[in-house]
């Protein structure tokens, strides 16, 4: 197997904060890695005028020149998802979705919030009946049994494959698929069974799930329902790493260095909760990048000795 390529700090989210992070990151000197996509932050398609030094600007101007500054300092980019990420000795090792496996000596997670929910009737109801946003953490109360995963991106179809060791049937719906064409392939060579072009209408069951209604008229005979919009959310990297929420369990809770409970984590954005705004979420991306290329830089001469001093960027 070829080696896995090694970087000082891998930033996950191609939002304000991730590329903040990326930013004062490579600037002091550290080998950086962006994972994501700009038009999946929902900063992309907004417009700003309550930041400072800007009136008025598009959310996707400010996105596209912060990217460019980013690799002005040497930052790479890498339009993908992670899909699965695990603390392998003192390496942080990162599944993307067209199987690329990089390792990390520090991770920022700058990936914001899954603000989305279907809204569909039965949804609510039945959370906890068989309705669940977390495949990792519920994945395994469902084994032998028929499933629906519900979304169009790397979180979803990422799911879906995992729950094919565990469950009798696994079922994909989404209403368009937008992932790597290695992620599709490997969907297509599955036994995932794809309902793309079409969307859930409702969630059936009394006091559990039984089945889930789709807007072509199918109704799939189900007993769980995992609704992954989007990439991987809180729940599933909190499940990963051994990370701690905050008492909403909706957010990562982080100290001042924006470090999270795990050693060589750090988190910065709308991630670590409210205000969800980008004036906050560029500050953090700061805090986290620079603190994320300290601890690579310290475990690096930990693990290799020192070498010569590099002057650092201000």
């Amino acid at each position: 197997m070829e080696p896995k390529k090694i970087f000082d700090v891998v930033i996950l989210g191609c939002g304000p904060a991730g590329i903040q992070a990326a930013i004062h990151a490579s600037r002091k000197k550290a080998s950086v890695l962006l994972l994501g996509r700009l038009n999946k932050s929902s900063l992309f398609w907004a417009h700003v005028e309550n930041f400072m030094g800007m009136f008025k600007t598009s959310g996707e101007a400010m996105l596209t020149t912060g990217l460019a500054q980013a690799k002005s300092f040497g930052a790479e980019t890498l339009e993908e998802d992670a899909l699965r990420i695990s603390q392998t000795g003192r390496c942080l090792e990162i599944e993307t979705e067209s199987g690329n496996v990089l390792c990390a000596r520090a991770l920022v997670v700058a990936t914001g919030t899954t603000r989305n929910r279907l809204g569909v009737p039965g949804e609510k109801e039945l959370l906890g009946r068989g309705v669940s946003y977390c495949v990792d953490c519920d994945g395994g109360f469902f084994r032998g049994e028929d499933v629906a995963v519900v979304g169009g991106q790397s979180a979803a179809a990422g799911g879906a494959l995992t729950l094919l060791s565990m469950a009798r049937s696994v079922h994909l719906v989404a209403e368009s698929l937008d992932v790597s064409p290695v992620l599709k392939a490997k969907l297509a060579q599955s036994g995932v069974v794809l309902h793309e072009g079409v969307k859930p209408v409702a969630v059936q069951g009394e006091g559990k799930v039984s089945g889930l209604a789709l807007s072509d008229g199918q109704t799939l005979a189900v007993s769980g329902v995992f609704i992954e919009l989007g990439a991987k959310g809180v729940l599933e990297l909190a499940s990963s790493l051994g990370l701690t929420l905050d008492e909403s369990m909706k957010y990562i809770d982080t100290d001042k260095r924006q470090a999270t409970s795990v050693p060589g984590v750090f988190a910065a954005g709308d991630i670590c909760g409210p205000p969800l705004q980008m004036a906050k979420a560029v500050g953090e991306g700061c805090v986290a990048g620079s603190n994320a290329a300290m601890y690579a830089k310290n475990m690096k001469l930990a693990q290799e000795g020192p070498d010569e001093e590099q002057p650092q960027a201000q």
